[in-house]
């Protein structure tokens, strides 16, 4: 079987690369990239070939290339954050990019089980009332990157319907583990904390909007999901990747403390509040759960403590630590 991972050199594909050497060994495992990472994802087994998905002759050539069996489409701009910053490379990278993908599979009659990830953004601000959201929760996108997303959804919809492309898409929540953006609220905070255990930052912590209720999933459990929607999920359809419990991300940095030991400061940062920050927003896993059997397994508090190991290991490696705080 040969599986393509587009985007597989970022976060969740570094953790799909694993979960498919663990798991299905036998797989043929092909990798899309822009650029650079090539020997990293080679030394893993990974077939690697370097096309920009906004290129779609580039992107037919790939794809006809491998001619996959399955595929997950992972590439794009993750961050709503640098949404606001510029709205239209992120509605052209996420929507432009599937397009080709789709188009590139329409041109060459392939017909591979295709999973697209989408994000719980796209439900926007919800009612208190109305939490858990399900799937049928009516779409209010609040950024840019959320519309890219629904676009993302629509659009691989369609293809379904009308040329028949066995879609499988997800409403993906908060999922975060080793190897996390710092440009992501919890691995802001676990990068600070590892420099100041590492004496190379005063014992200070800057944040944003603490008050913010995400429902978080270990990256881990999240690729294990979208391997059983690939193999189980009904085409056409969209399923809720979460675990269906919130937690206040004023908790979450707790929990890094609590992990740490090290006493610290928490100062609030105006420059990290977004434009539009959704107060709460937390999933109903049903649907998944009913289609896959999936359940998350690994609990949040050793999901942070990965986290914040790996940045241990980041600052370690980038330069001599001084002396480190007391620990309390």
């Amino acid at each position: 079987m040969k599986v393509l991972v587009t985007g597989v050199g970022g976060f969740v594909g570094g953790h799909v690369v694993d979960f498919l050497a663990a798991r299905c060994p036998a797989a043929e495992v092909f990798g899309i990239v822009r650029r650079g990472g090539g020997d990293a994802l080679r030394s893993r087994g990974v077939t690697v070939l370097n096309a920009d998905l906004e290129d779609g002759p580039a992107t037919e050539a790939a794809i006809d290339h491998v001619r996959p069996d399955r595929i997950i489409h992972l590439a794009g701009q993750s961050s709503v954050h640098r949404s606001w910053e510029n709205p239209a490379a992120t509605l052209r990278t996420n929507v432009h990019g599937l397009l080709n993908v789709l188009e590139a599979l329409r041109r060459r009659s392939l017909t591979p089980r295709v999973l697209v990830v989408g994000s719980a953004e796209e439900y926007g601000a919800v009612q208190a009332e109305r939490l858990p959201v399900v799937e049928r929760t009516r779409l209010q996108p609040a950024s840019p990157y959320a519309v890219s997303k629904v676009a993302q959804a629509y659009l691989a919809r369609q293809y379904f319907l009308s040329h028949g492309v066995p879609v499988v898409c997800t409403r993906t929540f908060h999922h975060t583990g080793p190897g996390r953006g710092e440009v992501f609220a919890e691995s802001s905070f676990a990068r600070q904390i590892a420099e100041i255990e590492a004496g190379r930052q005063p014992a200070v912590i800057s944040v944003g909007n603490l008050d913010a209720v995400r429902d978080f999933t270990d990256v881990r459990d999240v690729v294990r999901a979208y391997w059983l929607l690939l193999e189980k999920g009904r085409a056409g359809e969209t399923y809720n990747v979460c675990s269906g419990r919130g937690i206040a991300i004023g908790d979450v940095l707790q929990e890094l403390l609590d992990v740490s030991g090290v006493q610290i400061e928490v100062r609030r940062d105006p420059e990290r509040m977004r434009p539009s920050d959704i107060p709460a927003i937390i999933g109903n896993p049903k649907k998944l759960r009913d289609a896959t059997g999936w359940t998350p397994d690994i609990p949040l508090r050793q999901t942070l403590a990965d986290l914040l190991a790996h940045w241990r290991r980041q600052t370690r490696a980038t330069a001599t630590p001084a002396s480190p705080p007391a620990r309390v």
